[in-house]
């Protein structure tokens, strides 16, 4: 088999590093992934005639490993249109994400683009994320239990047109978890999502200055107020009882079944009868 990995928290990322070695008994990997975290970027794709910096940076046995100085979905069509063309990917995975990417959270994520990507070019691909941005986060509950996963869903992936599947796990060593269970995506927003970037801020969560951030904060100008996206994740007072991120939050690992064509059918039946 043969399988394009991607991220969108870099090519350097420890999720991505987890990812690959749960991956190897599968077939060879080609791994392109951004250069720089990716975070938020949906399908966002370079363009523009914009230059984009690659690097081949190492081929391993059965590993082939690039990076791409541009978004998650970019880096999906650079593995599919100039690194592994012609031969084509049996599978796209993304991952191991730091952070879910359950319930409206597949609407921003980078994670996702690219799974959606890979799908958009009749590529059966899943995404991985797991409930946890510290730095330090413990992947190998995924390491362990996505074999086992991937075992099940390979040979019965949905063959509907547009199917995806976005699998979460809860922040749990595996002898934690309570099992693994099909999920819809949840319903929630955020609010206040723009906080002041000050070292309050940090300090009421927990959080050092990352190297990016002081970068940036560095360049500042002095008529310039800085913030940062990091919002509260409120959930809606109206989800079903299997929505993926209420499943997560009870330990379970949630396996959504997502797709990219997003017309509301029973709508279309309704207008038919009305237009």
């Amino acid at each position: 088999m043969k399988i394009l990995v991607t991220n969108d928290d870099g090519y350097q990322s420890r999720g991505l590093r987890c990812l690959v070695r749960a991956l190897k008994p599968f077939g060879d990997l080609t791994i392109v992934a951004p250069k720089s975290a990716q975070s938020g970027m949906s399908m966002a794709v370079t363009m523009g005639f914009k230059p984009i910096a690659v690097r081949n940076i190492q081929t391993l046995p059965g590993e082939d490993w690039w990076y791409l100085d541009g978004t998650p979905a970019s880096c999906v069509k650079f593995g599919l249109d100039n690194v592994m063309y012609p031969a084509r990917p049996d599978l796209v995975v993304s991952g191991i994400n730091h952070g879910n990417n359950a319930a409206t959270a597949t609407l921003y994520s980078g994670t996702i683009g690219a799974v959606k990507e890979g799908t958009l070019n009749g590529i059966h691909s899943i995404g991985v994320s797991l409930d946890s941005f510290a730095e330090d986060a413990d992947f190998s509950a995924i390491e362990q239990m996505l074999p086992e996963i991937l075992n099940k869903l390979l040979p019965n992936f949905n063959p509907r047109k547009g199917s995806f599947y976005n699998i979460n796990f809860p922040d749990l060593p595996a002898d934690k978890i309570k099992g693994i269970v099909p999920a819809r995506v949840g319903y929630a927003h955020w609010e206040r999502e723009y906080m002041p970037y000050v070292p309050e801020f940090l300090e009421a969560r927990g959080l050092s200055q990352s190297f990016a951030a002081r970068a940036y904060a560095d360049t500042k100008q002095p008529d310039e107020t800085l913030y940062v996206m990091a919002g509260d994740f409120v959930s809606d007072d109206d989800n079903p009882a299997d929505a993926d991120h209420l499943l997560m939050a009870q330990g379970y690992v949630t396996i959504t079944p997502e797709n990219i064509y997003g017309t509301d059918v029973d709508e279309l039946k309704r207008l038919c009868d009305i237009i």
